[in-house]
């Protein structure tokens, strides 16, 4: 039998926000595996969100950048060890600087092996690591290529997006703005419903059954109830389909037509800390 410690009780309750005992019983049935725990939950009807894992859960500072002519954007992540370095004014600098540099390559390895004032990146976070004393790495790195690309990076360096639309339109800065601040408030787990994981999807049927047979529904029923649970679910975790959030009339699909009838959403990036 696994070892439930306090600690993973209270982890649990802060990220489902259900009950304690409810945790803790969650977990005792799981054996100690959070992610089953999470779905056992779930499947009793808690109110708990699908399971949506940021890129990197620490301190630093998350930094997008786009190149001049905006078909190119990426975001990292500068990693550190508190709070109180995360915020300091040179280290969110160095991040910027990072990710202007991060923009000339295509992926972190490449990123990590330039050349930077002389040295690698990589020796250059070492370097970090030594004068500030504190182990700095750089944890996420994500690449969006696009006819426009904008980004967003919200108060505190805590999250940074990237968004990519169809084509170069007037208002189309703002709209890719827009949009990049709903994957950031959001947190969408795809871009439409084509970019959900299969095994999701059997998941998310799966426990709409468990929780319609825990109401006494019919087994006969549960097909189609269950397929209407499954539009609901891609409405709340695909970024083209949510309820666009300064305006709930519409979706976020809907809200870039208003700006040009043909502009639609092709991709975005996010990242997160903390």
């Amino acid at each position: 039998m696994a070892n439930i410690t306090a600690a993973d009780v209270n982890k649990l309750r802060q990220t489902t926000g259900a009950g304690m005992m409810d945790c803790k019983k969650a977990l005792v049935e799981a054996e100690g595996d959070f992610d089953k725990a999470i779905e056992i939950l779930r499947k009793k009807g808690q109110k708990v969100a699908a399971n949506r894992s940021d890129r990197e859960s620490t301190e630093g500072a998350a930094i997008a950048a786009v190149n001049a002519d905006n078909t190119t954007g990426v975001v990292i992540t500068l990693n550190c060890e508190t709070d109180f370095v995360g915020k300091n004014e040179g280290f969110v600098k160095l991040a910027t600087d990072l990710a202007n540099q991060a923009l000339n390559y295509a992926d972190k390895d490449s990123f990590l092996a330039s050349d930077f004032g002389g040295i690698t990146v990589a020796e250059k976070l070492i370097e970090q690591t030594g004068v500030i004393g504190e182990k700095i790495e750089i944890g996420s790195f994500e690449r969006l290529e696009g006819a426009f690309v904008g980004s967003y990076i919200h108060a505190g360096n805590k999250i940074a997006t990237l968004v990519a639309l169809s084509a170069k339109v007037n208002g189309g800065e703002e709209a890719a703005k827009n949009v990049a601040m709903q994957a950031a408030a959001m947190n969408p787990i795809a871009l439409n419903e084509a970019g959900v994981d299969a095994a999701i999807i059997e998941k998310e049927i799966e426990i709409a059954k468990e929780q319609l047979r825990a109401e006494g529904k019919p087994e006969a029923m549960l097909d189609n109830i269950a397929k209407g649970k499954i539009q609901r679910f891609y409405k709340d975790n695909t970024l083209v389909n949510q309820d666009y959030i300064k305006d709930g009339s519409m979706s976020v699909a809907a809200y870039v037509k208003t700006v040009d009838g043909g502009l639609t959403v092709t991709g975005f990036k996010r990242v997160a800390l903390g």
